[in-house]
């Protein structure tokens, strides 16, 4: 009798080992391909491309938006872009491109997935794409960011996929009026003139100072600044506490802000500026809210100079 239900019971192990074997789980590739699959019929998405390259070991699922051109891209490129991101299961969004810049190698752009769907699928400077990154190219099992998972925007949950598309910008110079254009339409700013250097101010009053403002002076006022979204990086009180700025000669403040208030020229007056990347904090932002290659808008008001 004991002969017999051991018998039994080694079948027993045997056919729930091969039917173990006949379901087993999927592993993260093929979990991150069902994924994207459901994503792709649940959204609607047509045009979605797998990525073949080198054997299709990627994942990921792209579609070329506007294709850029000239030199094919590398590791080594530094490169300007402007993306937007959110995962699969809703919870993490960031859609404001006015935060959204980076600059630097494309070898260092996170997440991995990014990296190689720019480098193999959009390849070339001033192209547009959206890409599906599976989880084991993005975040992996544990995630990033901090908080509980039920929060939104707090944090991107482990294992999840990412939505991205992603600009990579040729002409900054080009993009910043673009951008500019599109900040004063969107904000019904009119009377603005614009410099041969990009820069656009529009004088608010009209200075009646005797002193005019120089390397060398010493100027007073209340100021504002914007990102192109509105926001202020900064979080001041300047637009009703005095600031004082000197030194103008010493690099140590943005172009434009020193080129508007020579524009202004004279104190008991007002201007208000918008500039281009460039003559803001450039490729490297200020590390106070404001990002790499971010257009700003300054509004300068009660300004007062002090000429030594």
């Amino acid at each position: 009798m004991k002969l017999k239900f051991f018998t039994l019971l080694l079948l027993s192990v045997a056919c729930f080992v091969s039917c173990r074997k006949i379901t087993s789980d999927p592993d993260i590739k093929q979990y991150d391909q069902q994924q994207i699959q459901s994503y792709i019929a649940a959204n609607g998405l047509t045009g979605m491309v797998r990525d073949t390259t080198m054997g299709d070991t990627t994942g990921t699922y792209y579609q070329i938006l506007s294709p850029g051109a000239g030199a094919a891209l590398n590791y080594t490129s530094t490169i300007s872009y402007v993306y937007t991101i959110r995962t699969f299961d809703g919870k993490y969004a960031v859609t404001d491109t006015a935060l959204n810049h980076s600059y630097g190698l494309l070898g260092h752009v996170i997440p991995n997935g990014l990296m190689l769907a720019i480098k193999n699928n959009l390849k070339y400077n001033g192209g547009k794409m959206r890409v599906l990154v599976p989880s084991h190219l993005a975040y992996g099992k544990n995630g990033i960011g901090s908080g509980s998972i039920t929060l939104t925007n707090g944090r991107i949950g482990g294992n999840q996929c990412l939505d991205i598309t992603v600009n990579v910008i040729a002409d900054q110079a080009a993009y910043d009026q673009l951008v500019i254009k599109n900040y004063m339409a969107a904000n019904n700013l009119t009377g603005y003139t614009e410099t041969a250097d990009g820069l656009w101010y529009k004088i608010t009053t009209v200075p009646t100072g005797s002193n005019y403002i120089n390397d060398n002076s010493t100027v007073t006022m209340n100021y504002s600044i914007y990102l192109m979204n509105n926001t202020n990086p900064d979080q001041n009180t300047y637009a009703t506490t005095t600031a004082t700025f000197n030194d103008f000669a010493s690099g140590g403040w943005a172009t434009g802000f020193v080129e508007g208030l020579k524009i202004l020229g004279r104190g008991a007056g007002g201007i208000s500026i918008i500039v281009p990347s460039a003559l803001g904090y450039g490729t490297s932002g200020n590390g106070n809210g404001i990002p790499a290659n971010e257009c700003l808008r300054w509004d300068m008001t009660n300004v007062s100079v002090t000429n030594n």
